[in-house]
């Protein structure tokens, strides 16, 4: 065996036992609790912080703050193909006892929960909910554009009827106003805690609030240390579960370990319940090994995809992005890129109107050398010379599409220079539009067609990577957003579909699989919109 494999063995044991040890020290305080009742989960990434709304918090970070804090709803969950995944349209009350819509939708009614408490044994009340949902919308963090997204921009619409009761006004009846009350972005604060740590530069308490919980959760913060390990107790007195019932984990130890093949390992060996970022390739082995359960998923709100910058010659050509959407070989991208674990977004049948309004859906393109030849020549488009960038983040799938993408596109006389960028460098190019090409995989915290719409494929930030300018989409998607009818929303949304598959500012390539590996005896695994475990619904059988 060579010194760089020796090298590599030694680096993943010393991996696996500081990985083990770390479970150790969390574990060795469990005063009594059984390896039955308590849950290990390792992650790739790193819990960097408590408050989940901060601009640089992890999507882990995110995950914590589901389990930790509570929200006046939640959204069920549903069956889809034998798997648990969110329900977008079907809420439930969490902190809210029950809640009610107005029948012109501008008005939501809550009615809190009679006893419900805070981790520190105090009443969550109705001055909490005002104050937390006022810091959300007026405090700078990642929760006031977030919350916008849903026509909650101002303090003055949560009011106080009643010790019980608060209600939240919206000039405009919103699809997605309630669906944001139940993201993690909307989580209700002890109040009373955090004023005690706010000062006058800081009315928010947000520093306090990085390292610290105030909250009413399914679970309390026993320890935290940022990057590597989190420690986590039920909170015996929580009541705001489906049924009221106490999630089945007493303890839960998150470890950050960064080797992907460390992890497998310790799921493998039974040292660790549940990792949900493995390497794909490792999955696969772990499958065929049969010692494992692996739930797949396709991401619902999330899709891979190759942008044109649009308003760049001579991307802003129709006929040139069909033709390179024909000669891409879309089959052999989803075999290199991610082993063929995803739903494909392209090979559909369909010409017109799609046959649903649901985005991402797979789209009417396909592989075809001699169309994408003769759509060339249409073009007027001379051989040229252009690039395709991706982040090192997103290297390992990213990489092997865009080599693909280099070798498909040569013989139409166009030459791609392959650029991988370091991840602030491609947001700097994504967010100016000084790229040809670009590739990512992206998502949205809410997979509501027209939010999809209004964030990806219109205006000027970031995200709109096709740097698309339309009109009628830009019409489209306000009018869905505040349409209260379901079949004319359908219509609305079936519409921008299709004018997305007709002018090609992005080309879908699929949706990626989350794969949760885990011990054989969890179950009730949930792929949730934050694309994070929540350690609620787990139980060991």
């Amino acid at each position: 065996m060579g010194r760089t494999a020796m090298s590599k063995l030694r680096n993943l044991g010393l991996a696996a036992a500081f990985a083990l040890a770390s479970m150790g020290l969390g574990l060795a305080n469990a005063q009594g609790q059984t390896r039955q009742e308590t849950l290990r989960v390792v992650t790739g990434g790193t819990i960097n912080t408590l408050d989940s709304t901060l601009l640089n918090a992890t999507r882990e970070s995110l995950g914590l703050s589901v389990n930790t804090y509570d929200r006046l709803v939640s959204f069920t969950r549903k069956q889809v193909n034998g798997n648990w995944v969110f329900d977008l349209h079907k809420l439930r009350g969490e902190l809210a006892e029950s809640f009610e819509v107005s029948p012109d939708g501008l008005k939501i009614t809550f009615k809190l929960r009679p006893g419900v408490t805070f981790h520190d044994g105090t009443p969550v009340t109705v001055e909490d909910v005002k104050w937390s949902l006022d810091r959300a919308v007026l405090a700078k963090s990642g929760a006031a554009p977030q919350l916008s997204s849903g026509s909650l921009t101002k303090p003055e619409q949560f009011a106080i009827v009643d010790d019980k009761t608060v209600t939240v006004t919206l000039e405009k009846a919103d699809q997605l106003a309630l669906a944001n009350l139940a993201t993690h972005f909307a989580r209700i604060i002890n109040s009373k805690v955090a004023l005690q740590h706010a000062t006058p530069d800081d009315p928010w308490a947000k520093e306090w609030l990085k390292d610290n919980i105030a909250s009413s959760g399914a679970y309390i913060v026993e320890s935290f240390k940022p990057g590597e390990q989190v420690v986590l107790k039920r909170n015996d007195a929580w009541k705001n579960g489906v049924d009221g019932k106490l999630p089945f984990f007493k303890r839960v130890v998150i470890q950050t370990v960064p080797e992907a093949a460390t992890r497998a390992n310790l799921v493998e060996r039974g040292d660790a319940d549940i990792s949900i970022d493995l390497a794909a390739s490792d999955v696969i082995a772990q499958q065929e090994r049969g010692k494992v359960k692996v739930v797949s998923n396709p991401q619902i709100n999330a899709f891979t995809y190759i942008a044109f910058n649009t308003q760049k010659p001579p991307f802003d050509n129709l006929k040139l992005r069909e033709a390179i959407a024909a000669a891409l070989p879309y089959k052999d991208m989803l075999a290199a890129a991610i082993y063929g674990r995803g739903a494909p977004l392209f090979g559909a049948s369909w010409a017109g109107m799609p046959p649903t309004q649901d985005f991402p859906q797979a789209l009417p393109i396909r592989t075809d050398p001699a169309a994408a030849k003769k759509l060339m020549a249409e073009s007027g488009v001379a051989p040229f010379k252009t690039s395709i960038s991706f982040s090192t983040a997103n290297a390992g799938v990213a990489e092997p599409v865009s080599a693909l993408v280099k070798e498909a596109l040569a013989p139409l006389g166009i030459d791609v220079e392959i650029r991988k960028l370091p991840d602030a460098q491609l947001a700097t190019i994504a967010t100016n539009k000084s790229y040809d090409l670009i590739t990512e995989t992206t998502s949205a915290m809410l997979p509501s067609t027209d939010y999809f719409f209004r964030i990806f494929f219109q205006g000027t930030s970031r995200w709109n990577l096709g740097n698309w300018t339309n009109p009628e989409i830009v019409d489209l998607a306000a009018k869905a957003r505040f349409e209260p009818d379901n079949a004319a929303y359908d219509t609305l949304a079936r519409k921008m579909i299709a004018l997305e598959a007709a002018q090609l500012p992005v080309v879908p390539l699929w949706q990626p699989n989350q794969e949760a590996v885990m011990a054989k005896s969890i179950a009730g695994y949930t792929y949730w919109y934050h694309r994070q475990i929540d350690f609620r619904e787990l139980v060991r059988e």
